[in-house]
């Protein structure tokens, strides 16, 4: 990679993190303020940075349409799983992810557990009321189709904390327990779950992979584009998202090794 080529995409990034003036880009690349002001100018001419009244730097709209172009072509079921293969791997659980679609439950891909007494629910569609899939895509709405002060207690309870369980999954034998997969606007795009028999795993038993489960949604949440969120860190492990990590990657083998 070319050096110019480095520093604007390390510019880009620091950009993201909120705005630069051009002392501050300058510290961050290293570089004098003339080799600064003119990589700026330069991405602001191609749209990729704007110029505010206060003289710093802002992330340009041209990167926001093309964000939004790669989001639209990326499929969430094909950038799951691997990871839903990893979670399943590492608890020996039937993991699934579902999506809301026309107002139910969309089950689009499954990884059979050890345990599994049941086909595949790939394809198959459950109300949204009744499983824990379901809580959790109507709690992660955006406010302004599901606002928190506007939800069922059960619901935004469900909201604050992250993830949801049920013990008797759309009136099946198993017990479940779901989390949200965040897309970049921050709503809840997909859910990806937990399950097992009922007879033969115990709700609390299950319920102790939440952690693996959180961390799961998370790496699936930034592979699809979404941003790291604190609380699924902390559920983890305490620890905070390095800022210019590769989210992804770090995310997907700090699962691995647990």
């Amino acid at each position: 990679m070319s050096q110019s080529v480095d520093r604007a995409l390390t510019l880009l990034a620091a950009l993201g993190d909120g705005p630069l003036s051009l002392d501050q880009a300058s510290a961050r690349l290293g570089v004098h303020k003339s080799t600064a002001l003119r990589l700026l100018r330069d991405l602001e001419e191609h749209g990729f940075a704007r110029r505010e009244p206060d003289l710093r730097y802002r992330l340009g709209g041209r990167l926001l349409s093309l964000a939004h172009r790669a989001l639209e072509e990326i499929d969430v079921r094909e950038v799951a799983a691997p990871h839903l293969a990893a979670l399943s791997s590492r608890c020996g659980y039937t993991v699934q992810l579902a999506v809301l679609h026309d107002g139910e439950v969309l089950y689009v891909d499954e990884v059979a557990g050890h345990w599994a007494e049941r086909p595949p629910r790939i394809g198959r569609r459950a109300p949204v009321t009744g499983t824990a899939v379901g809580r959790v895509l109507l709690a992660g709405l955006p406010q302004d189709d599901a606002r928190e002060e506007e939800l069922p207690p059960e619901l935004a309870a469900v909201r604050r904390r992250g993830w949801a369980a049920e013990s008797a999954e759309h009136r099946e034998p198993v017990t479940c327990v779901a989390a949200p997969v965040a897309g970049s606007d921050g709503r809840a795009v997909a859910a990806c779950a937990l399950s097992a028999p009922a007879s033969r795993v115990a709700p609390a038993e299950l319920a102790r992979m939440v952690p693996e489960l959180l961390c799961t949604a998370e790496a699936i949440s930034l592979a699809y584009g979404g941003s790291p969120t604190p609380r699924w860190c902390e559920n983890r492990c305490g620890a905070k998202p390095a800022a210019h990590a590769s989210r992804t990657s770090g995310r997907a083998s700090g699962a691995r090794r647990r």
